[in-house]
């Protein structure tokens, strides 16, 4: 019955903007637009909607209650590294590896954390 997420909602100041971050820093497409919102496609087919927010961000920290981050799967961690650099995208450390798994986190034109994922092997 229940066939997997179809795309995640973010809420932005400027889904414009913001949509353009995607696009630019990493590879998605718009494929929709309407009432303000805007939907971009990475890639592999995930769908991010991004809507337009209403008041104030809280703080937050990498375990604030609620979605924390979104991981974006590489086929070549190291050229990713680079190019998330060479663009001027704000990164949350250095690279780490964990049980085969090679990490970056880092931040949207938001401030809404991200990372970069190499698994030695898929989840199952």
């Amino acid at each position: 019955m229940f066939l997997g997420l179809e795309h995640t909602a973010i809420a932005s100041p400027d889904p414009e903007r913001l949509a353009a971050w995607y696009v630019e820093k990493l590879g998605f497409v718009v494929t929709c637009r309407y009432a303000g919102n805007v939907f971009v496609k990475a890639p592999d087919g995930a769908m991010l909607e991004i809507i337009p927010a209403e008041g104030e961000r809280p703080a937050q920290t990498l375990k604030t209650p609620g979605l924390r981050h979104l991981a974006i799967r590489v086929a070549d961690f190291d050229a990713a590294h680079r190019r998330l650099k060479e663009s001027g995208v704000e990164l949350l450390g250095e690279p780490v590896e964990l049980q085969g798994n090679r990490l970056l986190f880092f931040t949207d034109a938001d401030g809404n954390y991200l990372h970069i994922v190499q698994r030695a092997q898929p989840l199952p």
